[in-house]
């Protein structure tokens, strides 16, 4: 079952947040929810228990490889390891597609490092086709 985050289950969100980033501090991401950054986060529940979320959003500037805007976007998804490779992560992105093309949505997108393996198999086998690649520079001045 996949519902919405709302105050009575994102302690439950957060401490999935940090299993995906575990560097990351769990109030951070409450007041980060509290300040109306991540109006579209959602939890995956299995036998009332949640085990995985998924975080999208709607980008209105450019997102590579596409040409409408809006875009519907995938920010994050996460699965516990132990209920991993069950379809909850496809069925996740089943949920995000239909979200986004109620947005009004043509495009679906999202991204991942370019050396995470992991995450870039997951995104093919879930149906993305690979858009691009670029590598980003920055410096102090």
């Amino acid at each position: 079952m996949i519902v919405p985050v709302t105050r009575e289950n994102e302690q439950a969100w957060a401490a999935l947040c940090i299993a995906l980033w575990p560097g990351d501090n769990f109030d951070d991401w409450l007041v980060e929810r509290a300040e109306g950054d991540l109006p579209h986060e959602y939890l995956y529940y299995k036998n009332n228990e949640p085990v995985a979320f998924i975080s999208l959003a709607l980008r209105h500037d450019y997102v590579e490889g596409t040409s409408t805007s809006p875009v519907g976007y995938l920010e994050a998804i996460y699965v516990k390891p132990e209920h991993q490779r069950h379809g909850i992560a496809r069925e996740l992105v089943e949920f995000a597609k239909n979200w986004a093309r109620e947005q009004g949505c043509t495009e679906f997108a999202s991204d991942c490092e370019w050396f995470n393996e992991d995450s870039r198999q997951f995104h093919t086998k879930v149906g993305f086709a690979e858009a691009n690649r670029i590598v980003c520079f920055v410096m102090e001045i």
